[in-house]
């Protein structure tokens, strides 16, 4: 059994409570999913993040329709929390999300710990698919969250007085 492990890390121009207020909350789990996933959220809406949290929802995993639960296993706002797969398409699936502001910005750390069933096979299909097809969903989220969190602006005006010389 081999763990496989992604890592992510993207730096956002807003204070880490207004980042965390927007992944805390599942619903927003389809802004920043691939549309060819076809992610949808089975458990009733609106849900209350927190450990021990249940959300189950359906992805097309490599083109077929699996059913996934994940729990929330950890929960520190607004610094951290962990979603662990109980039901779906990998043997282990562990993603950690942590938040750590840095001047006024937050950086946000994306590690996936994951194992893929079927032994050899699943390390054959990890090796030509499955990498790949994560590294387009990160991908893909990252420009969906920074779509969320567009860069601002530092707008700098230059201020010229004249004086009148009063004689």
């Amino acid at each position: 059994m081999k763990i496989h492990t992604l890592q992510r890390v993207q730096t956002l121009d807003y204070p880490i409570d207004e980042v965390f207020e927007f992944f805390r909350s599942p619903e927003n789990l389809s802004r920043i999913t691939p549309p060819w996933l076809n992610f949808r959220i089975l458990t009733p809406l609106p849900l209350e993040m927190q450990r021990g949290t249940l959300i189950d929802y359906t992805v097309n995993w490599l083109g077929i329709p699996v059913r996934w639960t994940t729990m929330i296993a950890s929960y520190n706002p607004p610094h951290r929390f962990i979603d662990q797969q109980l039901v779906g398409p990998y043997s282990f699936w562990y993603h950690i999300h942590t938040f750590i502001e840095k001047s006024r910005k937050t950086e946000m750390h994306d590690e996936v710990r994951y194992v893929l069933p079927l032994g050899i096979v699943g390390e054959a299909v990890h090796t030509w698919i499955v990498r790949r097809q994560l590294d387009r969903i990160f991908d893909y989220r990252e420009i969906a969250v920074r779509q969320q969190f567009p860069e601002r602006e530092i707008v700098t005006k230059h201020v010229h007085s004249e004086q009148e010389e009063v004689v």
